[in-house]
């Protein structure tokens, strides 16, 4: 493990503002654009109208003011549905389904002649593939409810989807499976990271750089949960990790947030340690303390769409990943150069020769951030926003 002296970070959500302070925000631009989820979290409403807000808000060497965004939410629904839709030129719905509230919204938007786009992360809009997604997840298929919820679920993003002027995905490979579904214009912005994350990453590679990445002596690596969805993709993995810890005594395992090892590592229970689920700005930290981050994926359609931003959030900290080769994955990094791939029956013996190879982590570590900062930088993706908005 890394020797990295970042403190514990006091962590507040950044986006807890008063509803008239982001009015006001909105209000501020030439051209405005209304981000809407269902309820802020860390997840998708951080990606898709967070980040994306504090771009626009940001400029990029336009005029003072030409461009403004903020992010509004179910409960601001309300009493400021038609103040927002005054306020703002195009609204985006980010991810969520159908219902009243949101229907009146985007109406009061279309009737002022106003753009309404739908903006998805993930392959949440096609009932086709609730099979795919409730084995992606290891959800029982023989429970009804399951299948009540997901063909709900499904089919709301849809409803939502056909009501909409145009789309917007976070890859190719999820516009591609988006243009399946709509004669609409599809438009690709990808996840980048945001400006706290840049922050404290900076810090932690500096730590990094200048200790000249000391270590404790043990290999530490690391699995990052952030929702308790992912125990088929952890399961490609195990059988690997517990190979590699009965004849490697300096391996080590973190796992953090919604996963915990199986009974194959009960013989290793020493070498293990767990973290509860972190805010994402400590996270970090956890991130930038280990070796290698494993990214495993079970192969399918649902886990092509995904975005890598596991990736380039380990990048910038000057921590390396080790990858299945799914689609954007595969993209994203160069084996051997910024990072490693591995297919199912790979995992071991790329993991060891990571292992073996250490000499040569610095210099793979600055390549892999390098890389995050040129291609996952906000800045790197604002013409395509405002391409995406209409506004080019």
């Amino acid at each position: 493990m890394f020797l990295a002296t970042t403190p514990e970070q006091t962590y507040a959500d950044p986006w807890q503002i008063p509803l008239p302070e982001r009015l006001a925000q909105l209000g501020r631009g030439q051209r405005r654009v209304a981000y809407y989820y269902e309820e802020p979290n860390t997840s998708t409403f951080r990606y898709r109208c967070y980040n994306m807000a504090q771009l626009l808000n940001a400029g990029d060497g336009d005029s003072p003011g030409e461009h403004s965004a903020c992010w509004f939410h179910r409960a601001d629904l309300a009493s400021s549905g038609e103040e927002i839709a005054a306020c703002a030129d195009v609204l985006v719905v980010c991810r969520s389904g159908y219902e009243s509230r949101l229907l009146r919204l985007m109406d009061a938007f279309r009737v002022r002649g106003k753009r309404v786009l739908f903006d998805v992360d993930d392959l949440v809009f096609d009932t086709r593939y609730a099979h795919l997604v409730m084995n992606t997840l290891d959800q029982d298929i023989d429970a009804a409810h399951w299948w009540d919820f997901w063909f709900g679920y499904l089919g709301r993003m849809r409803a939502t989807l056909d009501l909409c002027d145009g789309a917007i995905a976070t890859n190719d490979f999820l516009a591609a499976r988006l243009t399946e579904c709509t004669e609409r214009s599809v438009a690709v912005v990808p996840n980048f990271f945001n400006r706290e994350q840049r922050e404290i990453s900076d810090r932690i590679w500096d730590e990094k750089r200048a200790s000249g990445f000391a270590r404790n002596g043990e290999f530490t690596l690391g699995y990052f949960s952030g929702s308790p969805s992912h125990n088929r993709d952890y399961g490609i993995v195990e059988h690997a990790i517990a190979a590699l810890m009965a004849r490697r005594p300096e391996l080590r395992l973190l796992t953090v947030g919604y996963i915990a090892p199986g009974p194959l590592l009960e013989p290793f229970h020493g070498r293990l340690q767990h973290a509860p689920f972190q805010d994402w700005i400590n996270l970090q930290r956890l991130v930038g303390s280990v070796e290698l981050n494993l990214m495993p994926l079970a192969p399918s359609v649902f886990t092509d769409c995904k975005s890598p931003l596991k990736y380039f959030e380990s990048a910038i900290a000057g921590t390396l990943s080790i990858a299945s080769p799914s689609h954007n994955y595969a993209a994203a990094i160069e084996h051997g150069v910024n990072g490693y791939l591995a297919r199912g029956h790979q995992w071991e013996q790329q993991i060891e020769h990571v292992l073996d190879h250490m000499q040569r982590y610095p210099e793979m570590a600055a390549q892999a951030r390098q890389d995050a900062l040129m291609r996952f930088d906000g800045s790197a993706h604002r013409d395509a926003l405002l391409a995406a908005l209409g506004w080019t």
